[in-house]
C-alpha cells in the first residue's frame, strides 16, 4: 500500500458471514484513493473481501452518514489476492515475516496480521506465478499453511501448478 494522503478514503464492504462465522467480520473496510467521479481504486489488499485486489476502481455509494460503500467493481486491476493462515511456529511473528519474505521474492507484496496469523498477499500479474502457486502448494503439503484464492485472474487460472517442485527448487 501506498502512503495513506487526503485523497485517500475507506470503503467499506458488507459481507456475508457463514454458518461457521467466517469471515468474523460482517464488513470489511478497505483503503482506497477516491477518483471524484463516485469510483475509488483499491489501494490494500484484502483480508476477507472475496472478488476485489488491490488496485482494483470500484463504484461507490456514499450512505446519509457519509460512509463509503462499495456497489460493483468497475475495472479489475489485473491483480489476485492470495490468502494464507500461518500453521508453522503458530503463525508467529516471524513465521508470518518468513512466509511474506518468501513470496516477495516472486514479486508479490503483502502484510500480516497477528490475530488471524494470516497473510494476504497482492499478486500483481507481472509476479512469477507459476513460482507463486508452486510455493503455496508445497507449503500447504508440509502444513506451513492453509489457504486461499481471494480474488484471481485468468492468468491466474491458466497457471501450470503440476511442474513438480520441492522445497530446494523454490529456494526455501
Amino acid at each position: 500500500m501506498s502512503d495513506i494522503g487526503d485523497a485517500h478514503v475507506k470503503v467499506h464492504f458488507r459481507m456475508e458471514v457463514d454458518e461457521d462465522g467466517w469471515p468474523p467480520v460482517p464488513v470489511e473496510s478497505l483503503w482506497a484513493v477516491d477518483l471524484g467521479d463516485g469510483t475509488v481504486r483499491l489501494d490494500n489488499t484484502p483480508w476477507f473481501v472475496r472478488g476485489v485486489a488491490s488496485g482494483d476502481i470500484v463504484k461507490v455509494e456514499t450512505d446519509d452518514e457519509g460512509l463509503r460503500w462499495a456497489e460493483e467493481t468497475v475495472r479489475a486491476s489485473g491483480n489476485c489476492t492470495v490468502r494464507l493462515i500461518v500453521l508453522r511456529d503458530g503463525g508467529s511473528a516471524a513465521a508470518r515475516q518468513t512466509v511474506l519474505d518468501s513470496f516477495h521474492r516472486f514479486g508479490t507484496t503483502g502484510e500480516g496480521i497477528e490475530q488471524f496469523r494470516m497473510v494476504a498477499l497482492d499478486v500483481p500479474p507481472t509476479a512469477d506465478l507459476p513460482r507463486i502457486r508452486r510455493l503455496l502448494e508445497h507449503g500447504e503439503a508440509e502444513e506451513w499453511w492453509q489457504w486461499e484464492e481471494g480474488c484471481i485472474t485468468a492468468a491466474w487460472t491458466a497457471t501450470d501448478s503440476d511442474q513438480g517442485a520441492s522445497g530446494e527448487s523454490l529456494g526455501i
